[in-house]
């Protein structure tokens, strides 16, 4: 595998950062238009992406600048709960912008967590390869893909020491979370791994230690699993809020 093209950018607040992650999600959105006529977009849970999905929503600088009818939405991972459960990466995303918008019922691709787990990783990783058309080995070419880091350095539902971390072959999988006690369903490394375009978004100071040893610590994957996600034909652009980035050394 390549070395990404790897961008980091630090802002003073939150507020900043969420404006330049939706700066960069309306323009990649266009261009994908332009040239594809559809924007794929995998979206990640967590509170830093709600307020860029208000943003994006409810923002008339964003919201009128968006191809919104021609976007396709599916999601990093997934907690195995009902939509319409509080803790549904699918409920928030709903609540914060896809609710607030003109689009399609059929451009948005949800996992089907409600099911049991194997079942709806196996059939998400069917309704990727259908919808981009995948042979055996090859990977969906997602135009964008937000994802986010926890303050253990995991990414998606990507844990530390976890088997997931070694996939090469599946593009989704159920994955069993010791700490949380639960299972998730999450895109591999290799789905992960694949877009034109990663935009990791991080913000408070319980990440920086984690972030320190992802970004200026030597490789160690399967501790620090948001290191593992290194585009080799695609961008990767950290959006970084200052107190994340304070151990930093550049």
């Amino acid at each position: 595998m390549g070395v990404a093209a790897r961008t980091i950018e630090v802002f003073e607040d939150i507020d900043l950062l969420t404006r330049r992650a939706a700066e960069l999600f309306a323009d990649c959105s266009n261009e994908a238009v332009a040239k594809r006529g559809r924007f794929a977009v995998a979206l990640s849970g967590g509170r830093t992406p709600r307020g860029l999905y208000s943003l994006l929503a409810e923002g008339a600088d964003y919201r009128d600048r968006i191809p919104w009818r021609a976007i396709h939405f599916f999601f990093g991972d997934e907690r195995c709960v009902p939509p319409d459960h509080p803790d549904s990466n699918f409920r928030m995303a709903k609540e914060a912008m896809l609710s607030k918008l003109d689009i399609p019922e059929e451009n948005i691709h949800r996992i089907r967590a409600e099911l049991p787990a194997a079942r709806a990783a196996e059939e998400y990783e069917e309704e990727l390869r259908r919808f981009f058309s995948l042979a055996e080995g090859q990977a969906p070419n997602f135009d964008l893909v937000l994802l986010g880091m926890g303050a253990d350095g995991h990414t998606a539902s990507l844990f530390p020491g976890t088997d997931a971390l070694q996939e090469r072959r599946r593009l989704v999988l159920a994955v069993w979370a010791a700490k949380l006690g639960a299972f998730r369903i999450t895109l591999t490394p290799p789905a992960l791994n694949a877009p034109e375009l990663v935009l990791f978004l991080v913000a408070g100071a319980d990440k920086a230690v984690a972030l320190e040893a992802v970004l200026e610590g030597r490789p160690e994957p399967d501790r620090y699993p948001a290191q593992a996600i290194q585009p080799p034909h695609g961008s990767l652009i950290w959006l970084i809020e200052r107190a994340a980035a304070s151990r930093l050394r550049r």
